[in-house]
């Protein structure tokens, strides 16, 4: 196979290709997932960063 003689090296050649399908797969699956929901003591939070960044 390829003129590869080693059966381990067949081994991890094929392991390889099977983990890049698997991780193409994960990704198209994952793709369109929503992010977490902004919670309103992080809005709370992210307000008084802004007015101390504006007062430095």
């Amino acid at each position: 196979m390829f003129g590869i003689q080693d059966r381990w090296i067949t081994l991890v050649f094929i392991l390889c290709v099977f983990s890049t399908i698997l991780c193409v797969l994960y990704g198209v699956f994952a793709w369109n997932k929503g992010a977490t929901e902004i919670k309103p003591e992080d809005k709370k939070w992210a307000a008084e960063e802004d007015k101390v960044e504006r007062e430095l």
